[in-house]
């Protein structure tokens, strides 16, 4: 395939790019994942459970599991968490969707609010459903604050392995989360689309637990930070923000250690996370850094009906199994 994102020029743009990510056309269409898909309730550990979706291949064996990964408020559901599961699903990749604590309609499986930081429930949900595979390869992709995810995974895995993960793909991931809600909150249609969708999550947790919570000045805020540093005062032990987003971002030598396969896929034109973030990144020799000219946040479509660059490079990835030596 053609290594080189280079979308129509009506596409380039990437705020165009971002929204195309999330838009609801390239949803559109008979989806045999999602008719196939399994509802399960993860144990997550600690009590905590996590919601997730798996689509088995039917009448034949598959050629591995894929688990994906959603970003911040979006869900299993996601436009592009389904259209890359979708095309996976049609090359004969079983797919499992995980939903992180508070996404995805989960509110009601656990008492305590989500951080970004709770890496540990995600591990083990990852590793949870890894069990599905089968003894086939598994691999996992994350977008955006999922992207993240998958790179803190990547270096937990050097401690705690999963045997059957093959390949992490980690996409538009968030590195620096202090500067990336900078941008969000000085970019007015990705406030006004975050702050929605953030606000309605939060609403849906006070009605589920009335007595605990009580959001009603956090939903007045007019940004996420200032969302973010009212609920943190209130609801946990991080005593500031910069604090809590020091806490799960990934700097200078965090990923210098990894030793399962990992590519980074980012866009310099990226609104939400800063290109300068990965230039400073010390990689292993296993993980490979893709970054191109144009692509947005979590963008890279180049057909609006049909999968996005990145959907087509992780077959090609999955197909040609482990292109890097194992390190010592």
């Amino acid at each position: 395939m053609d290594n080189i994102f280079n979308p129509p020029l009506l596409l380039g743009h990437p705020v165009m790019q971002t929204i195309l990510a999330s838009i609801g056309l390239r949803r559109w269409g008979s989806n045999p994942m999602l008719k196939a898909a399994q509802h399960h309730i993860i144990d997550a550990g600690d009590g905590i459970r996590l919601s997730g979706y798996y689509s088995p291949i039917k009448g034949k064996p598959s050629k591995g599991l894929c688990i994906l990964l959603h970003g911040w408020e979006g869900s299993s559901d996601s436009t592009y968490v389904l259209s890359c599961g979708r095309y996976l699903y049609a090359n004969d990749y079983a797919v499992f969707r995980l939903n992180y604590r508070d996404h995805g309609n989960s509110h009601h499986l656990n008492q305590g609010l989500f951080y970004a930081t709770r890496l540990k429930e995600v591990f083990q949900a990852v590793r949870q459903a890894a069990r599905f595979s089968n003894n086939a390869p598994v691999f996992l992709a994350g977008f955006s604050l999922g992207g993240n995810f998958a790179l803190r995974i990547a270096k937990r895995m050097h401690d705690n392995s999963i045997s059957p993960l093959k390949q992490i793909i980690s996409i538009s991931p968030v590195i620096d989360p202090d500067k990336a809600t900078d941008r969000i909150d000085s970019n007015p249609f990705l406030l006004a689309y975050f702050i929605k969708k953030w606000q309605k999550s939060l609403a849906c947790k006070q009605r589920l637990f009335p007595g605990q919570y009580d959001f009603s000045d956090v939903l007045q805020r007019k940004s996420i930070r200032d969302m973010t540093d009212l609920l943190l005062s209130r609801y946990s032990d991080y005593p500031d923000t910069k604090t809590y987003f020091k806490s799960y971002g990934v700097y200078d030598h965090d990923i210098a250690d990894v030793q399962v396969p990992t590519t980074i896929i980012t866009a310099a034109d990226d609104p939400v996370i800063p290109i300068e973030d990965f230039h400073n990144l010390k990689i292993s020799p296993c993980t490979d850094l893709v970054i191109h000219k144009r692509g947005g946040h979590n963008g890279f479509v180049d057909n609006v009906r049909g999968p996005a660059w990145y959907d087509r490079f992780m077959l090609s990835k999955f197909k040609a199994g482990n292109p890097w030596p194992t390190p010592p």
